[in-house]
């Protein structure tokens, strides 16, 4: 009964299991190109769908849910973070939002200690040297970097991924500090042997390497200002593979230039594709883009969990990975 199976709108391609799946379950549209959907093409899904299936790329906000059909009952969101969704509008409207949460955790906190690893021990120097063939042998005094193990790391941010990294540094010797909304239970910062700074201002100026790990939320940006980053000492680094408006870009790049700052690392950016272009010119930056999450077993589990939310609600049950208001 194609009927009445739900119409499901899905914003780019996704794994093709997945996919597969869906078109067994729903009565899905499936994006043809891997390409970002226009305004115009997301006004059109929302309009006419039962659940929209959209990723961080695409922008839901308060204008484009008022255009939505009195069908639209849920956004299955493809991705743990939901800043790019106007959670407060949807809800208003009666729409259900959620989302992926925990599965990305590992990759993304592998991402971290890659660049951490990447900026310190100046990897895609060395990696740049060889492509160039450049390269004459072995020197004393070539590439030096810097000893991971006794560094001191804040960690800006304390959930799954915040943990994630604190155990995987603490396993390369560093010592782990953190600032978190909320303090940490007292056993949980013993199994990390993880320091507590009530005062971020504090912690930032004391440490070695900064890993941003908290989502972006009207608080939290800009959260590392242009007054913030000169607390940091002109030997340490940051690194970031949350989300770029954390970090307000402009001013960290000029203090990289500047030599205030060490290095960096960062995975995300503050306007997405459109990157200072002063950033690319820096040797002690290492820029990615966005692969934190982009393993073949995040996807599919991400995949996983959006099936998962959207069959629960066609079964008239509450997804398992609802997002409310009071959760951002």
């Amino acid at each position: 009964m194609p009927s009445a199976r739900l119409s499901v709108v899905v914003t780019r391609r996704l794994p093709e299991p997945v996919e597969r799946r869906m078109q067994e379950l729903f009565d899905v549209r499936l994006r043809e190109s891997d390409t970002r959907m226009t305004r115009e093409e997301l006004a059109e899904a929302v309009a006419t769908a039962d659940v929209l299936v959209p990723t961080i790329t695409d922008r839901i906000d308060a204008g484009l849910i008022a255009q939505a059909g009195e069908k639209l009952k849920l956004i299955a969101n493809y991705g743990a973070g939901v800043d790019h969704i106007d959670v407060h509008t949807a809800r208003q409207r009666g729409i259900l939002v959620s989302n992926t949460p925990g599965v990305l955790t590992d990759d993304t906190a592998d991402m971290t200690m890659a660049l951490i690893l990447a900026v310190l021990r100046r990897i895609p120097e060395g990696l740049a040297v060889m492509q160039s063939g450049e390269w004459h042998g072995w020197s004393p005094t070539a590439l030096l970097g810097g000893r991971v193990a006794g560094r001191r790391l804040g960690i800006l941010g304390m959930g799954r991924i915040g943990q994630a990294v604190a155990r995987r540094a603490a396993a390369f010797g560093m010592q782990i500090h953190y600032h978190n909304r909320h303090r940490l239970r007292e056993e949980t910062e013993e199994e990390l042997g993880a320091r507590y700074w009530e005062s971020l201002d504090q912690m930032v100026a004391r440490m070695d390497v900064m890993s941003i790990n908290c989502p972006h939320t009207p608080s939290t940006f800009h959260l590392m200002n242009a007054r913030r980053l000169k607390l940091m000492k002109p030997d340490a680094v940051i690194v970031n593979t949350s989300r770029g408006e954390v970090i307000d870009e402009n001013a960290l790049t000029r203090m990289l230039r500047a030599g205030e700052i060490a290095g960096a690392g960062l995975d995300v950016f503050e306007h997405g594709t459109e990157i200072n272009p002063r950033l690319r010119e820096l040797k002690n930056v290492v820029l990615l883009p966005h692969m934190g999450s982009a393993t073949n077993e995040g996807r599919m589990e991400m995949g996983e969990k959006v099936l998962l939310n959207i069959k629960t609600f066609d079964d008239g049950h509450r997804p398992p990975d609802q997002v409310v208001p009071s959760m951002l």
